[in-house]
């Protein structure tokens, strides 16, 4: 069996074995200055046919392929009307009966006209988690990085899919302020998770795969990429004034120098506690080194 992508395709880590379904191209907003996921010409946003979709569906069927897992890709799939997502789930249902979660990246602007009655008929179908990149909770950062996003504008949305019986992994990225705002990208960050209260939480750390060029010039010259001392530093201040119930915590992408899971509150001064010991022995840490990291 063989499917056709417009490469290249990004899924999130904990999607490694799920059936990428490729429902769009690219990025519709693809304004974000800290990211080159979609800038690629061939990578021009544009949304997949139901008609191919149910080829694509058709050919897995026909290879006696059955996944319990599907991820919609690419970065922007909840961008699709209700009505075309709500046919792409029917014919997952019909295609693919034994799939127990359906996942898909959402950007916090792409629930603005979808009700949560409509999020709960789309949950009930089987897509049942979404993965928000809020990167920050600083309004000031949110502006500086061209996100296209608030403070409000994110906790609207992942409360949308709170109540609508959905769950949210969410991603923050380390390092986004640089030095100047590292302390307040932490602190406003975790003000906005604790009021969402999401299932996931991750950190990645910000990294300019093309160089920095476009990003300083858009940020407005004032930043400054951390050490890494100095982003454990900002973890640790982001730990502290995390509040959370039961939200499963993981920094351990590629990104990041040192791997912190747990569950937050409960290991959160297990956690706080390992970041500590990286900032004060960082040369005998159990850090990732930079041969080790990638996006």
């Amino acid at each position: 069996m063989y499917l056709e992508y417009i490469e290249p395709v990004f899924r999130p880590p904990s999607e490694a074995n799920s059936l990428i379904l490729q429902v769009t191209n690219g990025c519709s907003w693809n304004n974000c200055t800290f990211c080159s996921m979609y800038t690629e010409p061939q990578k021009k946003f544009r949304p997949k046919s139901l008609e191919a979709i149910e080829s694509e569906l058709q050919l897995i069927q026909s290879s006696g392929q059955q996944y319990r897992r599907i991820f919609l890709a690419d970065g922007d799939a909840m961008s699709l009307s209700f009505r075309r997502l709500h046919g792409i789930m029917s014919l997952i249902n019909k295609y693919q009966p034994d799939c127990q979660r359906v996942s898909s990246y959402c950007l916090p602007r792409n629930l603005l006209n979808k009700t949560e009655d409509e999020l709960h008929t789309l949950q009930s179908k089987g897509l049942t988690l979404m993965y928000v990149g809020c990167e920050t909770g600083d309004d000031l950062l949110l502006e500086k990085v061209q996100k296209g996003e608030s403070f409000d504008s994110s906790l609207v949305a992942l409360m949308k899919i709170k109540n609508a019986g959905m769950k949210s992994s969410v991603m923050i990225l380390n390092g986004l302020g640089g030095s100047k705002y590292s302390e307040q990208h932490a602190i406003n960050s975790a003000q906005l998770m604790n009021e969402a209260q999401p299932d996931y939480l991750a950190t990645l750390v910000v990294t300019f795969y093309h160089g920095e060029e476009r990003f300083q010039k858009e940020f407005g010259g004032d930043f400054t990429s951390l050490k890494p001392g100095e982003l454990f530093t900002e973890m640790e201040t982001l730990l502290q004034h995390l509040n959370l119930e039961k939200t499963i915590f993981r920094s351990d992408h590629a990104s990041n120098y040192l791997i912190l899971k747990g569950i937050l509150g409960r290991d959160k001064d297990k956690l706080l506690q390992q970041v500590q010991n990286a900032i004060q022995h960082q040369g005998s840490a159990n850090l990732r080194q930079e041969w080790q990291r990638s996006f």
